[in-house]
């Protein structure tokens, strides 16, 4: 995907990629992202809230709210658009404490997630809604991580190109 004036960034997040970045900058995002809807944060947090070993290290991590659909034959994943965002709201300041450090997503977030972004330095991301062909252009490697029995809604390894997302929020 192209888009004009963009400013490109490699995942993982770092602390200086999010302090140069403003409400309204529009990104291209290369790099790995993890998808996640509330079933898999409900597990991650549970998992965290018991000190048991998380699918993934989520330190500078990024996570898109998206449950990409299966791929058809010579595609790499179907379309995977983003879900929104508030209902990842209940468990996401818990992952943002323990190192997640982006979220791409639709809609407004609580003022929860809000201030744990503020404490602990962490950015939103969204995408649009309806545009989940496009995006799933996007995605070059797709890997399942963790809850395979949760279907499109398991945690996969997404690596991405040039996906463009505006900043929404950030810490």
């Amino acid at each position: 995907m192209i888009a004009v004036n963009a400013i490109d960034i490699t995942l993982p997040l770092t602390p200086e990629i999010i302090s140069s970045l403003n409400p309204g900058d529009i990104v291209r995002i290369t790099g790995t992202v993890y998808t996640a809807r509330d079933a898999a944060h409900k597990r991650v947090t549970e998992s965290l809230a018991n000190g048991e070993p998380l699918p993934f290290d989520l330190v500078g991590q990024t996570i898109y709210y998206a449950g990409p659909a299966p791929a058809k034959p010579g595609h790499v994943v179907g379309p995977c658009g983003p879900t929104t965002s508030a209902r990842m709201d209940a468990y996401t300041p818990q992952l943002i404490k323990a190192g997640l450090r982006g979220m791409i997503g639709k809609g407004e977030r609580s003022d929860a997630v809000r201030g744990a972004m503020r404490e602990y330095g962490a950015i939103y991301f969204g995408v649009v809604g309806g545009a989940a062909a496009l995006i799933a252009r996007c995605v070059k490697r797709c890997a399942l991580v963790a809850y395979k029995d949760l279907g499109t809604e398991a945690i996969r390894r997404l690596d991405v190109e040039d996906m463009v997302a505006v900043v929404l929020d950030k810490g």
